[in-house]
């Protein structure tokens, strides 16, 4: 006997045969955990067509041993469909749901249950999300219950998409809407070149789960952001590298949340960051949401936004000087750049390749020292001479004071940071002390540290600058480079070379997981934060 190709209707006809004939069917998904599979396609489930592909995983799942990995590879949507028929009672309500985990963002599911109902949000990326609709039947019936999966914007023809745990619930309680988690809202508004500018949002594994681009010029878009209980860092970036403001339109950008602002801002070069965590656990016991920590610098700008923050850091504790020890030990270890556990020494780090100098923590703390890589102290990156020698609290305020090399670190001597045209002398990382460039617009002696760290120390003067304004103006003239540095004044603080120097450092080099991971460390250590980390955005609003 000959044997035909059993047709797709053939098929339905059959499943809904089956699902009337049997009372214990009603509302029951068949193989909705995606537990069981035949010849590597699901038991019970039915791929309508050939615009998906559909098969067994173990790598991400849901509930219990395995997941369905839809791979989309059309954009047609009528060739997406993953359904199957579900016996259904009359007067009977029922909630239909599943779980989505998108990794592109370029491809949205929809719920299918007796028609199409809603959508996953495809930009909540490498983490699970529930969708559900609820269902009340008029007759004893029976009706498609799946997935329907759409190409959006971003989609480059292949995209993988993970469904787990398809559950019908009989209830009479519609199911939860919106977001059952932390919802954060974005609102931006590009400038005259909107096509330029995008964003992300990645978790504390650094992995993005969330992001925009493809953006129309001086229009203002307002987008919600579904997150869990995380450590966050929020990226806008500019391609071109000017920022969104003010030379080519009136740009912005301001992500909320059930606290305030976690992040905003305008003016920048290529990208601007923001760190954030969502929800109470942090693991240490401290506050570490920025948004709340300087709320009630909302809204400020200028001198007065810096007095505020003065108000807000200037009750930190101080630890004392020979506690930076312990801190170095805890905090300032290399587990970025050769991930070996030494100490992250800013004068002798070769961020790009092998240490020609390597610490040990405490072992090969100073001592004394004739050549570089003798061993490691405490760097004043603020020198102490300008203060006025070993006062506290700024003598141990750890945010201006770093490990570095000894003998590299006496050869920065009290001289002011700066950039080089003529180097005496040159540490194993290319750090360098030697006469000002004329561009500089200061001419002297200066140190000049690596590209990859001079917004670290940029930010550490922005900070001692606001920590201290209530003192600082009196430092002027402690030293001949306290003078060359400082104006004077409680509000500016820096000569006008300086702060044009500092705020190209700060913008070249943004702010980077190393900064974020040591401004906690310090919170946790003394008890007070470095606000032009948290929020780089405050230095074009003050200076």
């Amino acid at each position: 006997m000959k044997h035909g190709k059993t047709s797709y209707k053939q098929k339905l006809a059959f499943a809904l045969s089956a699902a009337l004939c049997s009372q214990y069917a009603a509302a029951q998904v068949s193989n909705g955990d995606f537990e069981n599979w035949q010849q590597n396609q699901p038991t019970g489930w039915t791929t309508i067509d050939s615009g998906i592909a559909v098969s067994a995983t173990s790598n991400i799942v849901k509930t219990g041993q395995t997941a369905a990995q839809v791979t989309v590879t059309t954009g047609t949507q009528s060739s997406t469909d993953l359904q199957q028929l579900v016996a259904v009672q009359a007067g009977q309500t029922y909630t239909f749901s599943t779980w989505v985990y998108h990794t592109e963002g370029g491809v949205k599911a929809r719920l299918v249950v007796d028609g199409y109902h809603g959508y996953s949000d495809p930009f909540t990326l490498n983490q699970w999300q529930q969708i559900s609709h609820s269902y009340t039947a008029s007759t004893d019936t029976s009706i498609s219950v799946g997935l329907r999966f759409y190409d959006g914007t971003g989609f480059d023809g292949n995209e993988v998409v993970y469904i787990d745990d398809f559950q019908p619930t009989t209830t009479t309680t519609p199911p939860p809407t919106g977001c059952q988690n932390t919802e954060l809202n974005l609102s931006l508004t590009t400038d005259n070149y909107g096509s330029e500018t995008s964003w992300t949002l990645t978790n504390s594994s650094n992995t993005q789960v969330a992001g925009g681009n493809g953006y129309a010029s001086n229009t203002t878009y307002n987008e919600s952001l579904c997150v869990v209980d995380d450590s966050y860092t929020f990226t806008m970036l500019d391609s071109y590298g000017d920022g969104m403001c003010c030379s080519y339109g009136n740009g912005s950008y301001s992500l909320t949340g059930p606290t305030g602002t976690l992040a905003s801002g305008s003016s920048f070069t290529t990208q601007q960051q923001h760190t954030f965590t969502i929800g109470n656990d942090n693991g240490g016991g401290t506050p570490t949401d920025p948004s709340q920590y300087y709320a009630s610098a909302a809204g400020l700008t200028g001198f007065a936004l810096k007095s505020e923050l003065h108000s807000i850091i200037s009750s930190h504790q101080s630890q004392g000087y020979s506690a930076i020890w312990q801190f170095i030990d805890q905090s300032e270890r290399d587990i970025y750049f050769e991930n070996d556990n030494s100490v992250l020494d800013r004068y002798s780090e070769r961020p790009n390749g092998s240490d020609a100098v390597t610490y040990v923590a405490v072992t090969n703390q100073c001592g004394t020292y004739s050549i570089e890589g003798d061993c490691y102290n405490r760097e004043h990156s603020f020198p102490k001479s300008w203060f006025g020698g070993k006062i506290e609290p700024m003598n141990s305020d750890i945010h201006h004071i770093f490990a570095t090399d000894g003998y590299v670190n006496a050869k920065r001597s009290n001289y002011p940071f700066g950039e080089v045209a003529s180097a005496t002398y040159t540490s194993s990382n290319g750090s360098r002390l030697g006469s000002a460039a004329s561009s500089l617009n200061y001419s002297g002696t200066v140190f000049e540290p690596i590209d990859q760290f001079k917004g670290d120390f940029a930010r550490a003067y922005f900070y001692m600058a606001t920590r201290y304004e209530n003192v600082i103006s009196t430092w002027q003239n402690n030293t001949e480079y306290s003078n060359a540095v400082l104006d004077g004044s409680a509000n500016q603080v820096f000569e006008p070379w300086v702060i044009a120097m500092l705020k190209r450092w700060h913008e070249a080099d943004p702010v980077d997981a190393i900064e974020q991971a040591r401004n906690q460390a310090a919170h946790e250590f003394q008890g007070n934060r470095n606000p032009f980390v948290d929020h780089p955005e405050f230095v074009q609003q003050i200076w």
